[in-house]
């Protein structure tokens, strides 16, 4: 069972795609080699293909990077499930984890949310879609600062406040306020469940 990422780019249009472009190939980049793990296509669109364990916490650093760029942000579905056709790049390749996050993705618009997943597990999609429904009241509105220290944070759990302070060029004091600014327990308290049940969801078939 792998995981799939598919994004478009909010706001993708009022900036030059220099301004982006580089910051999610080069995030990108560190998950595996494109095109066979990822691809950005039709201007400002991806496809990523991670372990299941990673994707949560990849699509949420993914989305502190490009916060970090005022006014940006994307759209996430992830889809679980097997691989059953492996072509020349990730958007060449098929199987119930493309299918479930491709429509994931097309119906985020209409449900008003920014992230959702499809396990093939209705209870686990049910809990997990509530829980980063919730998460994204908070995350949806990050500032420019929040996310950077998130994704500083994400990139390096062990990364002590003084190591950023410095990293930023910032008082520690100012380091613990942009913590809690940007809600940064909760982030990590999702992401410890999300650990927990993704075993689950790794050894779960249901189509």
């Amino acid at each position: 069972m792998i995981a799939i990422i598919t994004g478009d780019i909010i706001n993708s249009g009022d900036y030059n795609s220099e301004e982006w472009i580089p910051i999610l190939k080069s995030h990108l980049s560190t998950i595996g080699n494109t095109p066979v793990d990822w691809e950005v296509y039709r201007g400002d669109e991806f496809q990523v293909k991670l372990p299941v364990e990673n994707a949560l916490k990849e699509a949420i650093h993914l989305k502190a990077l490009l916060k970090c760029v005022k006014n940006l942000d994307v759209r996430m579905g992830i889809g679980f499930g097997d691989e059953t056709y492996v072509g020349n790049g990730v958007t060449e390749s098929n199987g119930l984890a493309y299918q479930r996050s491709g429509r994931t993705l097309n119906l985020l618009k209409q449900a008003k949310t920014n992230i959702a997943v499809a396990t093939g597990n209705t209870g686990i999609d049910e809990t997990l879609n509530l829980m980063l429904k919730l998460a994204l009241d908070f995350m949806d509105d990050w500032s420019v600062v929040s996310a950077e220290i998130v994704s500083i944070v994400l990139n390096n759990k062990t990364t002590s406040q003084k190591e950023i302070a410095k990293q930023l060029d910032i008082r520690q004091s100012a380091v613990s306020q942009r913590l809690k600014r940007a809600r940064l327990d909760l982030v990590l308290n999702l992401l410890n469940y999300y650990t927990k049940i993704s075993k689950e969801i790794k050894y779960d078939t249901l189509d």
